[in-house]
């Protein structure tokens, strides 16, 4: 059993300094470093200038498949909540016409000033706020399904989902069949959380999965220097599978028998290149992947 493996082309545009996509090559260099690597496919994002069609064509000119893209939104503010139902919905379309039936759902990054100068640390914390999220992921939820697409609940660092007990709040709100998982095994174990508990707990309910690897170190200092999110990156609080300090073989067992995709999303490539970090999380992951039992 082995399940696909998919790369995010994130590290391409994200930098210790920031979101630099001027420094990203074209799109079709980037396909052929990721399949060079040796990956089954990449995270799912429609160029605005191209179809769904004209997308999923450059992708298997390439040898690649989509894997699950991302949908991110304030799901709690109610005067924007059908605006975004609406986004949820076409995004939700594009991923159908390219054959997908999962996408990871998540709160606006960057929404959450408090969070994202004190990350990991459910600052904050408002179960009334909470509540109202988990109306509006599920609103946008069943608009994704009714499209034939189950959106899978990324709790992210710095969000107002962003521990595991909020994550499992909304998860507990909105039904499973129109909600999956869509664990990352970084996020969980910033918030000081387990992934192997987290990913046995709901290996039944996952979608999907992002892995990367942290340094506890790291994430130590930011909560005690008083650290932002951008600073943890900079400090490289993110490392390529296998090269921090998480059991990250364990959390892959922990899935059981998950055989969907799992995407490679190393924020910031802590390589001298993003193709060499590309390399390495591939290296490490496939032998893992293909040795869990069936």
């Amino acid at each position: 059993m082995s399940g696909e493996l998919a790369f995010n082309p994130l590290p391409w545009f994200m930098t210790a300094e920031g979101w630099r996509a001027d420094l990203a090559p074209p799109l079709p260099i980037m396909l052929r470093a990721i399949k060079a690597a040796g990956y089954d496919g990449v995270h799912a994002e429609i160029p605005r200038e191209m179809t769904p069609a004209a997308y999923l064509r450059l992708l298997t000119d390439h040898g690649l498949k989509p894997a699950p893209g991302y949908f991110q939104a304030s799901f709690g503010e109610k005067d924007r909540l059908a605006e975004t139902v609406d986004r949820a919905r076409g995004i939700a379309r594009g991923h159908a016409e390219l054959g997908l039936d999962r996408i990871f759902l998540a709160e606006q990054f960057g929404a959450t000033p408090d969070r994202f100068a004190k990350p990991a640390q459910g600052v904050g914390a408002d179960a009334e706020r909470l509540a109202r999220i988990a109306d509006g992921v599920g609103l946008a939820a069943s608009a994704m399904a009714a499209e034939g697409v189950i959106a899978c609940l990324h709790h992210h660092v710095a969000t107002k989902i962003e521990t595991v007990d909020e994550a499992e709040a909304v998860l507990a709100a909105v039904p499973d069949t129109v909600l999956k998982v869509g664990p990352d095994t970084g996020h969980i174990a910033w918030t000081g959380a387990d992934p192997i508990a987290f990913m046995r707990r709901y290996a039944a309910r996952v979608g999907a999965v992002h892995l990367k690897d942290i340094r506890r170190a790291v994430a130590e200092r930011t909560a005690r220097d008083g650290g932002s999110y951008q600073d943890a990156g900079a400090w490289s609080i993110w490392t390529e599978p296998g090269r921090g300090d998480l059991d990250l073989e364990g959390a892959i067992v922990a899935l059981g028998g998950f055989d969907g995709w799992f995407v490679v999303e190393v924020d910031i490539a802590d390589q001298p290149t993003v193709e060499e970090s590309a390399m390495v999380a591939a290296a490490w992951l496939r032998p893992r992947l293909e040795a869990r039992p069936a």
